[in-house]
C-alpha cells in the first residue's frame, strides 16, 4: 500500500511541493496574516493591543506625512521604471549585437545587480555627499556649474537622487531579461523584413516589441514590485530626508513601527501597500494573455 500510495501522481506532486508550502506559509503568509491583523489593533511594542478596527487606516488616510509618503513611492516607482525599462531595453538590443568582448559587456553589466544594496547606498552616499560629491567636483572642473549641488538637502534634488541611485541598480535585471527575450526571436523574421523593406524602427515596432510583450509584462511587474516595496537603498540613503521628502510607504511604515513603537499605525500603513502590489500584478496577468501576439494571433 505504502508503494501504491508514492507512486500515485498526486501524491508525489503534493511531496514535492510541501517544501515550498511550508517556507512560503511560514515566511509569507502567516507575517502577511498577522500584520493585517496588528493593522486592526492599537498594539504598541511591549504590550498588548486591543481591536480598534479601521481607526488606524481613518487616521492614515487623512495623515499629511502618509500622503505625502504615498506621492513619493508613486513618484519614486513611476519615474524609476520607466528610466529603468528605456535604458534597460536600449542596453539589451545593444548586448544583442554582434560587438566585439559581448560576453565580457554582459557580465559587467550585471554588477549593479550583484552588489548588495546597502554597500551601493553607501557609494551613492558619497557621490552625493554636499561637500565631497566626485560629481559635483567634476561638473566644477569642466565649468558646468559654479557651486557643489546640494543632491541630498534639497527636497526634489533628494527625490531625484534616489531615482538615479535605483536605476542604476536596477537595469541590469530588466537589460539581461529582456536579452533573453530578444535572443527567442528567430533572425530570419528580421530577414524577412529587411528584404520587404522594412527600416531598423520598422523591425523593433512590428517584430520586436510585439514578441517581447510578454517578456516586458513579467520583467516590469517584478520591477515596479522591486521598487515599490524598496526600502534598504532609501533607509540607507536619506532615512526618509530631508524633510520626509523620500520617505517611501515601506520606510514611514518601519519609523511608525519599530522606532515609533506603533505596530498597529506601521502595519497599517504596510497593508494600504497591498492594493497596488495586486495591481501590479494584473498587469502582469493580462500582459501573458498577450501571448497570441507570438503565434501570430490577434489578442
Amino acid at each position: 500500500m505504502l508503494s501504491r500510495f508514492l507512486n500515485n501522481r498526486n501524491v508525489l506532486g503534493m511531496l514535492f511541493m510541501a517544501p515550498a508550502v511550508i517556507l512560503l506559509v511560514v515566511f509569507l503568509t502567516y507575517p502577511l496574516g498577522l500584520g493585517i491583523w496588528l493593522g486592526f489593533t492599537d498594539t504598541k511594542i511591549g504590550g498588548e493591543g486591543s481591536f480598534i478596527g479601521l481607526d488606524n487606516y481613518t487616521y492614515l488616510f487623512g495623515d499629511s506625512l502618509a500622503q505625502l509618503s504615498l506621492f513619493n513611492t508613486l513618484f519614486y516607482t513611476i519615474s524609476a521604471s520607466i528610466l529603468k525599462f528605456g535604458l534597460g531595453l536600449w542596453l539589451a538590443i545593444l548586448l544583442n549585437k554582434n560587438v566585439p568582448l559581448k560576453t565580457f559587456f554582459r557580465a559587467i553589466v550585471l554588477l549593479p545587480w550583484i552588489v548588495p544594496t546597502a554597500l551601493s547606498a553607501l557609494a551613492f552616499w558619497w557621490l552625493y555627499d554636499a561637500q565631497f560629491s566626485v560629481i559635483s567636483w567634476a561638473l566644477t572642473k569642466m565649468g558646468l556649474i559654479d557651486h557643489y549641488i546640494d543632491f541630498l538637502g534639497d527636497p526634489w534634488n533628494a527625490r531625484w537622487s534616489t531615482v538615479f541611485a535605483n536605476v542604476w541598480r536596477g537595469i541590469p535585471f530588466v537589460a539581461i531579461s529582456l536579452l533573453a527575450g530578444l535572443q527567442t526571436i528567430s533572425p530570419s523574421l528580421y530577414e524577412a523584413a529587411a528584404i520587404d523593406g522594412a527600416k531598423p524602427w520598422q523591425q523593433f515596432r512590428y517584430i520586436t516589441l510585439p514578441l517581447l510583450t510578454p517578456i516586458i509584462a513579467v520583467v516590469m511587474t517584478f520591477s515596479v514590485l522591486f521598487t515599490f516595496t524598496d526600502f534598504q537603498l532609501i533607509y540607507v540613503l536619506t532615512r526618509g530626508g530631508p524633510l520626509n521628502a523620500t520617505h517611501l510607504m515601506a520606510t514611514l511604515s518601519f519609523q511608525r513601527a519599530i522606532p515609533g513603537g506603533a505596530l498597529g499605525e506601521g502595519a497599517a500603513l504596510a497593508t494600504y501597500m497591498i492594493p497596488f502590489l495586486l495591481a501590479a500584478i494584473m498587469f502582469s496577468y493580462f500582459g501573458l494573455q498577450r501571448r497570441g501576439w507570438q503565434q501570430g494571433g490577434d489578442k
